[in-house]
């Protein structure tokens, strides 16, 4: 069911950017979650709301699991999830920024079978299924062959430079960011950057489709210690993601482990 689940949440995205661009990102109404878990908007429960009735109502055997949605463990005892994050980066979208996406991934047994991830201020529908390759606005794209992670373009925040992170000297990298952790993992599948990291522990829906279009571009996908990624979980965080393409994955792990 990869190919009918990839068109039918690759059409749920592309409308949701028509729901979350009805709201002007500035004046969208806006408050702080509990706990300093970030911002939300009304644009974040619309996106959220109408991707919840349609993708349900397609797959009602499916779970759910969001960032816009009380999690409970009924999810746990299906087979297959999907999820959601309705915007990520909603600063970007508050802000009037084009850097927000809308991430929608099915997950079987804790595996990622189809992602999409849609940029609609710039155009970008990325997309991908289990073992059929990645897209970006339906042309194949590839992780950058690039090995050496002194002389690389990686996505990271500040705190990735921390020197307790890194087994010896920090790789001389170029440093670049972008808000959507989706959009970050999804430019490593386009092979515009060879790698992006994140240390802190990261939400499984900011995570999923992105980490399966990078995975069928060619590229590798793990947490920060190296093991491959499962979702679904009970906690649904992940140990940080490092992402790269085939030949800087292992090279980057030597750096930060040793």
């Amino acid at each position: 069911m990869q190919g009918t689940d990839l068109a039918l949440i690759s059409d749920a995205v592309r409308v949701a950017g028509r729901v979350a661009t009805s709201f002007t990102g500035g004046s969208a109404r806006r408050w702080d979650k509990p706990g300093g878990a970030g911002p939300v908007t009304e644009a974040d429960l619309a996106v959220n709301s109408y991707l919840e009735t349609v993708l349900r109502a397609a797959r009602p055997d499916y779970g759910w699991l969001s960032e816009e949605t009380e999690d409970n463990a009924e999810r746990l005892g299906q087979d297959t999830v999907f999820i959601v994050d309705p915007i990520d980066g909603t600063r970007s979208f508050v802000e009037g920024s084009r850097t927000w996406a809308h991430s929608v991934a099915v997950v079987h047994q804790g595996k990622v079978t189809a992602g999409a991830v849609c940029l609609p201020l710039r155009d970008r529908l990325y997309t991908a299924a289990l073992g059929g390759g990645a897209f970006l606005n339906g042309n194949p794209i590839a992780a950058s062959p690039r090995n050496d992670p002194g002389d690389a373009d990686i996505l990271a925040t500040k705190p990735v430079m921390d020197a307790s992170h890194w087994s010896g000297a920090i790789p001389a990298f170029r440093r670049a960011h972008r808000p959507s952790l989706a959009y970050r993992l999804s430019l490593v599948g386009e092979g515009r950057f060879d790698a992006m990291l994140t240390f802190r522990a990261a939400w499984e829906w900011d995570i999923a489709a992105g980490a399966l279009i990078v995975t069928e571009a060619g590229g590798i996908c793990s947490d920060r210690k190296g093991r491959p990624l499962r979702f679904n979980n009970p906690a649904p965080r992940l140990d940080g993601v490092v992402a790269a393409g085939p030949a800087m994955h292992p090279g980057l792990m030597r750096a930060l482990q040793g």
